[in-house]
């Protein structure tokens, strides 16, 4: 029985694209000027791509790739499910500060190699 919902092989060139999507979205922002704080941060309840800082802002970055913008591209993929979860992550993260910066989440979608980035994409 094939695991769900991919077989395997096809998880693990996802998994080999979508590292590739944050290194590329990584040197695109470090490029711009923002400065790298943290990388797949994890927590019980949530998962963000990148930790960023842009000036004196923290910026919560979620990565988006897709081969093509057919249905609604790598941005209509941030459903409000990983809204909430991309929310509760965040504010794990920002119990572990000693003060509370201003911040920010943005998205960095690539569809077919083309890069977008959205900025405060969701309010806190």
């Amino acid at each position: 029985m094939p695991s769900w919902p991919f077989p395997a092989k096809r998880r693990r060139a996802q998994g080999r694209d979508g590292r590739q999507a944050e290194d590329d979205a990584l040197a695109y922002l470090l490029l711009q000027g923002l400065v790298l704080l943290e990388r797949n941060y994890l927590c019980r309840g949530g998962e963000l791509d990148l930790i960023m800082r842009d000036g004196p802002s923290i910026v919560f970055v979620e990565v988006r790739l897709r081969s093509s913008r057919a249905f609604g591209g790598a941005l209509a993929s941030i459903t409000p499910a990983k809204q909430r979860r991309m929310v509760y992550a965040a504010q794990t993260w920002l119990q572990g500060q000693e003060t509370l910066p201003p911040c920010r989440f943005d998205a960095l979608a690539i569809d077919g190699g083309r890069i977008t980035w959205l900025k405060n994409i969701l309010d806190m």
